[in-house]
């Protein structure tokens, strides 16, 4: 017997098992599945759940899904040519005598490293390991040393490629190539916000950085550029490639996979284990993203059916709320349930139901992406759960307590915070440049 509720009580019971399950540790995937699963018996029918297997192959099987298992594999190929340390070499070479020029170097380091990544905890761990006890080493606090990397470890998930906006892209059926585009003023914008709070946080407290003034000549800093012509070689072929309109996103993580297998080659960096790991990595990360999509189409399958999305849609309609005002309560539930979600699961969960209200009250996609990359990403960073702070904890050398953690990360969140205002106040900084791609 079909239970017969009205949306809203619907959406109530939907929500309370998904959060249930969630909280007992089932991964979220399996609590989405099974949500929709149990959904279907108790509101629909049992003969709804032959949606299940459709969606999984429908999904599975399309072209641009194949973006993410291809950016993986080059984000760890490249890697493996160790482009963290010499990304921050080279920033400590150029910025070695700004004040708290180990941390600003960090923050340059993962803004390097974004641009192969894809991933927030991957930039955060690749640049944190090495960049961390060369800070504590030279006297920096460490709850200043995690906060600097933690923040710019956001960055991997805004600066294209990004895994965040693949997804978000998948959910949405909107244009990944523009969303790539549309994240890179962004993220550069970013880099510097931290940058610029770290020099002046120690110009007002130097405890938190003692000065590291080493002198660096002109031909120095020029050399110290040259073990990042891979990363640079690979971003052009995949954002060019992509800007220019030549490739699809999927052509280009080919291209980008390729390319980061050639030149592996060419440095003699990555071994058949090498090689193994990173095929490893990728079918699992895949196979992990796919799980969560199934989830998330099934869930968007079942608010379809109940009602829930259309009932949402009209209530806040009809309630006469400004749009700045849904839009501000989209990003508020964004950064509260980004503190024990990651971003991925996060999007997969929230945008069948926001995503509608949002084109229905008129406002652009690509513009849309980029604030939800920007909040779920500040969801990594904020307590009580911070994914990058507890990935980076075990960085520092003598550990440290959460406490001191979750206090040294507060002031980078405000400056996160800050640029995300300036992104839904000054929307051009995200569409103006896939604007003149539309435009070419």
């Amino acid at each position: 017997m079909m239970l017969h509720l009205d949306w809203g009580l619907s959406a109530f019971l939907i929500f309370g098992m998904l959060l249930l399950l969630i909280a007992t540790g089932m991964p979220v995937s399996l609590a989405m599945i099974a949500t929709v699963i149990v959904g279907m018996l108790l509101f629909v029918s049992p003969q709804a759940l032959s949606m299940l297997p459709q969606i999984a192959f429908e999904k599975a099987s399309d072209q641009l899904f194949s973006v993410i298992p291809l950016f993986v594999m080059m984000a760890i190929v490249a890697t493996s040519s160790g482009v963290t340390e010499k990304a921050f070499g080279a920033a400590q070479a150029w910025f070695g005598r700004l004040p708290g020029s180990l941390a600003v170097s960090s923050q340059a380091a993962a803004t390097v490293f974004a641009a192969i990544s894809g991933s927030s905890p991957a930039t955060a761990a690749a640049v944190g390991y090495f960049a961390i006890p060369e800070m504590t080493k030279n006297g920096y606090k460490k709850s200043f040393a995690v906060g600097a990397v933690a923040a710019g470890g956001t960055l991997g998930i805004l600066i294209p490629p990004s895994v965040a906006m693949i997804i978000f892209g998948l959910v949405t059926e909107t244009s990944i190539g523009s969303l790539f585009i549309a994240g890179i003023l962004p993220g550069i914008m970013m880099a510097l916000l931290l940058a610029i709070f770290v020099i002046l946080a120690v110009k007002m407290k130097p405890e938190l950085a003692p000065r590291t003034d080493v002198r660096y000549t002109l031909s120095e800093k020029v050399k110290s550029l040259a073990g990042l012509w891979p990363i640079a070689v690979l971003f052009v072929a995949v954002i060019g490639s992509i800007y220019s309109g030549i490739a699809t996103p999927t052509e280009a993580a080919a291209v980008g996979a390729v390319g980061a297998l050639i030149l592996a080659l060419i440095n003699r960096t990555l071994t058949l284990k090498g090689l193994y790991a990173a095929l490893k990595e990728s079918a699992e990360t895949t196979a992990m993203v796919i799980m969560l999509v199934i989830g998330g189409f099934g869930l968007s399958f079942l608010f379809a059916r109940l009602g829930i999305a259309r009932g949402i849609s009209s209530f806040i309609t009809d309630s006469g709320m400004a749009p700045t005002a849904v839009l501000a309560f989209m990003i508020v539930v964004l950064l509260l349930l980004g503190t024990v979600l990651d971003p991925v699961s996060l999007i997969v969960i929230t945008m069948p139901l926001f995503f509608p209200v949002l084109m229905g009250l008129g406002f652009d996609p690509i513009w849309i992406g980029v604030i939800v990359t920007i909040a779920v990403e500040i969801g990594m960073v904020t307590p009580p759960v911070g994914l990058n702070l507890l990935i980076l904890k075990n960085a520092v050398p003598g550990g440290a307590k959460m406490s001191e953690l979750f206090k040294g990360i507060l002031p980078f969140v405000g400056v996160l915070l800050f640029g995300l205002l300036l992104i839904v106040f000054i929307p051009a900084i995200a569409t103006w440049l896939p604007a003149m791609m539309a435009n070419r």
